[in-house]
């Protein structure tokens, strides 16, 4: 599965615009409802399976609390790095960082500047349109004072919310006469649109300005004046923000946070079974390293090279076991066959099989440190330079009596398949660390140039000269000659055998899947989404996924691809960005041969399906799927089973599903970039469409190249959002029946909210993205879990 980061960090100087947005799963800024939808009921019969969030006014407030709510959203300057609105200090230093002062008079500002000076650098022509109406009908390309700037300031940041809508009305009104036309209501939607980074055509603009004058200029006399413009902005935050915190507000009077679960059971719950594998392993390497040290601690070389012979011994048993080991948890046939079997799938997390491998990696890095270390610094030159009479009471057996230079024992068989085995790991070692395998560029040019996953993935193939080292390396051992000390053969056997049954099975399944390519599809991003003919026999669940290899590119890579199709479908389908040299490739491959019109594409063969920790979703009543940018195709396959379970049972007369699975999820989709929405735009309709009594799943987009609501740059299209999803139930920004939330969810917010909707319920949180967020979803539901009466499970994607 292949994702990209879209969180990234903001600076307090630059003034993003991603402040975080709170959002309960039924606050109505995603909302398509039967409420949103009465005025479409042409577009939308009957109740959707498929909703987002109803709009309900929880809070009976009074109207100075609805007021000050306005007064609080409603906001020409952003938050803030830490979180608190930019001051008049700020907007000084900057003045007096970058004025200039002309003719020995006071220094003034470029009117240019001052978009920078207030925080708007992002977005000057937003900032040079609302100096114009701060300005009024005075020039506004004349330099600017300190006085006029403070004044300015003041006026943007007045509490009454009446002055701020003045302002706004100005910033709207072209031609300063107190009337805002359909042309008007046009340039400034336009202007917002780039401002948030949206994409909008000139037809799009004008049939946004008419809706707009639709409602609002009842009498049909071409403008609307200050009193109804009020009533569009109120309308959007109605809908949005303020609807969102009076939903808040209104949870916050029944109090989740009730029979506390301490947090040492917590953690047990959520850590048991990754705690008593890890344990047993360090148990039976702990076990094999004293059986070990202390069997040689009795050998008659214990007198030449003591415990430096024990312990190299004893690091060498636990290098057996872990070289045995290491191959398990990536023979991924097995691991799916196991998981299966939910009692198996209960006390082993195979959902971290990698983290496994690499944590025995580690292990094996510490065995052949303490085992060639002590062999290569203590016991050789131990044994070189031991007294001749010892020498020979003892060991020089095994030297044919002949005690050896430190040069000549270098030179055995033994200690030099050992040195080259420990260069191999080394290499393959070094090449699978985070930064190398991912290109950094925090790498010096020349070095990224040898280094990435085709580098990581060919490296890692030097494990087969190293396998057949290590069991040279064990029939030459010095000290050794009975023939059942030599167990080294007796630990990797059964693994290896495993491993190679495994390679040969994907070799031949694969040779016989070659699928037949039905469409292929491009999307913004540099997306390509395959549509493919599903073999006979190909079962799978959903959120598995599968490998791809591509002969054209390559006939020894094969990437994983989660499937973005359901179950029940006929066919099989993926989503490939290009993040690297391959997917880039194939992604050329495909778009040369549709423009070309080639009756055939490139050939493609793949092998799975392969189990992930998506597959899970059917131990919950109730999932939250959390996915960032492309990140959310694990999810979509488990969408439309969720739907399609919903169906069949349903359809039965009893009423119950065939199988145990979710009876509501949750998607939280967060990307930065507006044409992201087009990758599963198809499928949001197909499941949006179908008619069903009962909501089963909830869906919320999130996207963070827009200012957060209430800011001043994005108040205009949610408004025109709130009118356009009222009226014909699709959202403007997605293009889909889906409400798009501006800028970054609150996490802290939507767990919160969702422990007080599902009190005493065990739900299931299923995350595809940066290891970043990870860690704070992870430790948010285990405050919750501990805090609430809600059960929060987080389950990572792992590739």
């Amino acid at each position: 599965m292949e994702v990209h980061n879209v969180l990234e960090s903001q600076t307090i100087q630059e003034l993003p615009p991603f402040a975080t947005n709170s959002l309960s799963p039924s606050s109505s800024s995603s909302s398509f409802s039967s409420s949103s939808a009465s005025s479409s009921a042409s577009s939308f019969s009957g109740v959707p399976l498929i909703t987002y969030s109803p709009v309900q006014t929880e809070l009976n407030g009074t109207e100075g609390n609805v007021e000050s709510s306005f007064n609080e959203w409603f906001r020409f300057f952003g938050i803030m790095g830490n979180g608190s609105g930019i001051e008049w200090k700020d907007i000084e230093n900057r003045f007096d960082r970058i004025s200039v002062t002309a003719n020995a008079s006071e220094p003034v500002l470029k009117w240019s500047d001052f978009g920078f000076c207030i925080g708007m650098q992002q977005s000057p022509e937003f900032a040079n349109e609302l100096l114009r109406a701060l300005r009024g009908r005075k020039d506004c390309k004349t330099n600017i004072t300190k006085g006029e700037l403070y004044s300015f300031w003041c006026s943007l940041t007045d509490p009454c919310f009446d002055s701020r809508i003045r302002i706004f009305f100005d910033f709207c009104d072209r031609n300063m006469d107190g009337k805002i036309t359909e042309n008007d209501i046009k340039q400034t939607v336009l202007l917002s649109a780039s401002t948030n980074k949206l994409s909008l055509t000139h037809e799009e603009s004008e049939d946004y300005a008419s809706l707009v004058m639709e409602v609002l200029d009842k009498e049909n006399r071409g403008y609307i004046e200050i009193s109804e413009f009020e009533t569009l902005l109120r309308i959007s935050l109605t809908k949005g923000p303020l609807q969102a915190k009076q939903s808040s507000m209104a949870h916050n009077s029944y109090d989740p946070f009730q029979e506390p679960t301490s947090k040492a059971e917590i953690l047990f719950r959520s850590y048991w079974r990754r705690a008593w594998i890890i344990l047993f392993w360090l148990v039976v390497c702990i076990v094999l390293f004293t059986w070990k040290f202390i069997q040689y601690r009795h050998r008659t070389a214990f007198e030449v090279m003591g415990y430096c012979l024990s312990t190299a011994k004893g690091a060498a048993e636990t290098l057996k076991f872990n070289m045995a080991l290491i191959l398990l948890p990536v023979c991924r046939n097995t691991i799916t066959w196991l998981r299966s079997n939910r009692r198996i799938n209960s006390v082993i997390p195979f959902n971290d099989n990698i983290n496994f491998h690499k944590l025995i990696a580690g292990g094996i890095v510490v065995g052949v440190i303490l085992h060639g270390g002590t062999h290569l610094a203590c016991d050789f030159p131990r044994i070189s330079s031991s007294n001749s009479s010892i020498f020979q009471q003892t060991i020089a057996p095994g030297f044919g009596y002949h005690q050896p230079s430190y040069l000549e024992i270098l030179a055995t068989t033994e200690v030099a398949t050992g040195i080259v085995m420990v260069v191999l790991m080394a290499i393959a070692f070094s090449l699978a660390t985070k930064w190398p395998r991912r290109q950094s560029p925090s790498l010096p040019r020349s070095v990224r140039h040898v280094t990435g996953y085709n580098t990581f993935w060919y490296s890692h193939h030097l494990f087969i000269p190293v396998y057949a080292l290590l069991i040279i390396h064990s029939m030459f051992l010095f000290l050794t000659d009975k023939v059942a000390e030599k167990t080294t053969w007796m630990y990797i056997a059964i693994p290896i055998l495993i491993y190679a049954g495994e390679r040969i099975l994907r070799a031949i399944r694969s040779s016989c899947c070659e699928v037949q390519i039905l469409k292929a599809s491009f999307y913004p991003g540099k997306v390509l989404s395959l549509k493919l003919h599903k073999p006979e026999g190909f079962r799978y669940q959903s959120g598995m996924y599968i490998f791809i290899q591509c002969p054209q590119i390559s006939p020894f890579e094969w990437h994983p691809f989660s499937l973005t199709s359901g179950p029940e479908d006929d066919y099989l389908s993926v989503h490939i960005r290009t993040l690297g040299d391959w997917s880039y490739t194939i992604y050329s491959i495909f778009q040369e041969a549709t423009l070309s019109r080639a009756k055939d594409y490139p050939n493609l063969y793949i092998d799975g399906p392969y189990g992930a920790a998506s597959q899970d979703h059917v131990k919950y009543d109730m999932v939250v799927l959390i996915g960032l940018g492309i990140g959310a195709t694990p999810f979509i396959s488990i969408l439309k089973d969720v739907v399609n379970d919903i169906r069949k049972a349903q359809n039965n007369h009893n009423g119950c599903s065939l199988r145990k699975g979710p009876v509501k999820a949750y998607l939280y989709w967060v990307t930065r970039e507006q044409s992201s929405f087009d990758w599963f735009r198809d499928i949001m309709k197909e499941i949006s469409n179908s008619d069903q009594k009962q909501s089963v799943v909830e869906v919320h987009n999130f996207l963070t190249s827009i200012y957060q609501e209430g800011d001043v740059r994005s108040a205009l299209i949610s408004a025109i959002q709130a009118l356009h999803h009222a009226k014909h139930g699709i959202d403007i920004v997605s293009r889909t029946p889906v409400r798009t939330h501006f800028s970054r969810p609150n996490w802290f917010s939507i767990l919160s909210k969702l422990a007080w909707r599902h009190r005493g319920a065990r739900i299931g949180v299923f995350y595809c993205g940066p290891s970043a967020l990870a860690k704070e979803l992870e430790r948010l539901c285990t405050k919750f879990s501990t805090k609430t009466t809600t059960r929060f499970v987080f389950h990572k994607e792992n590739y």
